[in-house]
């Protein structure tokens, strides 16, 4: 059962030029459009689903700075300003609530990580707090865990994923943006060599430039037009509680269960680190650099043959421009939920938390993660194809920086000055491997 999502109404007549087209209403697509009009861009949101369908709703909801790669963390730096002021700027409910996020473990090897972690960030001007063993248990009242410590980051938050990225989609609507659903991109509309708009199912828009934020379906896109975007798609498995008694008001990390406190009073959960890898003609192509990755985190990944060794965004597929493409025929990646990982995430809190034994699951739901090879995004001009952007490889934590990577994505967009220096989220690395290894803390 897939989460719910804020609706959004589409716009009835697709524009027959814009200055930018973003393909994909994710929330780094929505926060993207939404800068761009706001910079005054005339732009058209396109989604071959809908607003928010795929991977922006069916995240934990964290925002958070903490345990970033150390070259994500000013743009997670940023996003959290932006966040903070966000509903106000909006006028609209995102969910976002400053309530700091807290992790607790009783393993050494994460809490000499953790302590490490926060050292370095300290450079950034980014402050988090260590907690002893008696600090942690005291942040965690009615815990049975014998914690040796953890980390408080007051200044993260939480927000929801069902509202936050419609919530951007109509404020850059209220701005000038158009809003297509159920409207794929078939391919770019290529002339002499540069972009000059895009062909979708129901015809081509004129543009001069375009960003494709197509999440797990970006690679696939690309590839169409003989670009390389080393991409591998993780299949996780989140859940939502009925009401419950209150642990926490924000996010809480426990060795192998996560909980975020939602708007409804019940809790989002996941289990960190765990994960499917189907075997896919994609996979293979992009083995080698996902090598580093594999070996780092082997033991929470399980391996399989799914169906996206036949159709979907890691098949090998080739289509024209004037029939169906394979983004039609999969609107939307609704993965079913693995019930084991349910279970055991119902039993890891009752272990932790004895007041939340018997926890009623609201709904369950799958994912398809979008990853890189050293897990930290792409958001890029396309240099081998002028007037062609990126915004993808959000590697699972792309909602807590949504904001400020929509904004990161305009301003390279328009020209202007970045937000944050781009250079660590640039496309190239991606072909010419520099600084591309497994990735750090996430």
């Amino acid at each position: 059962m897939s989460p719910p999502v804020q609706p959004v109404v589409s716009d009835e007549k697709l524009p027959a030029s814009v200055d930018v087209v973003v393909i994909g209403a994710g929330i780094a697509g929505c926060s993207a459009a939404y800068w761009l009009a706001k910079k005054g861009h005339s732009v058209a949101l396109l989604d071959k689903g809908n607003v928010g369908g795929e991977q922006s709703s069916r995240n934990w909801g964290w925002c958070r700075q903490q345990h970033r790669d150390l070259r994500e963390l000013p743009l997670a730096m940023k996003s959290l300003e932006i966040w903070r002021d966000l509903n106000r700027e909006l006028g609209a409910e995102t969910g976002f609530r400053p309530t700091g996020l807290l992790y607790v473990t009783t393993r050494p090897d994460d809490f000499a990580q953790w302590e490490e972690w926060t050292l370095r960030a300290r450079d950034y001007q980014m402050h988090s707090h260590v907690l002893s063993p008696a600090e942690a248990k005291a942040m965690t009242p009615g815990s049975t865990g014998d914690w040796i410590g953890g980390v408080h980051s007051p200044g993260d938050g939480r927000a929801e994923p069902s509202l936050a990225g419609p919530a951007l989609a109509e404020a850059a609507r209220k701005l000038g943006a158009t809003i297509h659903q159920n409207c794929a991109v078939r391919g770019l509309d290529i002339a002499a060599g540069k972009v000059a708009g895009v062909i979708t199912e129901r015809g081509i828009i004129r543009a001069t430039a375009v960003l494709c934020a197509g999440g797990a379906w970006s690679s696939l896109f690309l590839r169409r037009h003989g670009l390389r975007l080393p991409q591998a798609g993780v299949r996780s498995t989140s859940f939502a509680t009925m009401a419950a008694p209150e642990v926490t008001d924000g996010g809480l990390s426990m060795p192998d269960v996560t909980i975020r406190r939602r708007l409804d009073g019940g809790y989002t959960v996941g289990l960190g680190g765990r994960g499917t890898v189907d075997l896919s003609p994609q996979g293979l192509l992009y083995a080698r650099q996902f090598l580093p990755t594999l070996r780092k985190r082997h033991k929470g990944l399980t391996f399989g043959i799914g169906r996206s060794f036949f159709d979907g965004p890691e098949a090998f597929a080739r289509w024209s421009f004037d029939k169906v493409s394979p983004f039609e025929r999969q609107r939307t990646l609704d993965p079913a939920a693995d019930p084991k990982l349910v279970n055991q995430g119902l039993t890891k809190l009752a272990e932790h938390y004895p007041v939340l034994k018997g926890l009623q699951v609201a709904r369950s739901w799958g994912g398809l993660i979008d990853s890189t090879p050293d897990g930290i995004p792409v958001i890029s001009a396309v240099d081998p194809m002028p007037g062609l952007y990126l915004s993808t490889g959000y590697t699972g934590h792309g909602f807590g920086i949504g904001p400020g990577a929509g904004r990161l994505a305009a301003d390279i967009v328009a020209g202007d000055p970045p937000i944050v220096d781009p250079y660590p989220f640039r496309y190239s690395r991606m072909i010419d491997g520099t600084d591309l290894g497994a990735p750090g803390m996430m």
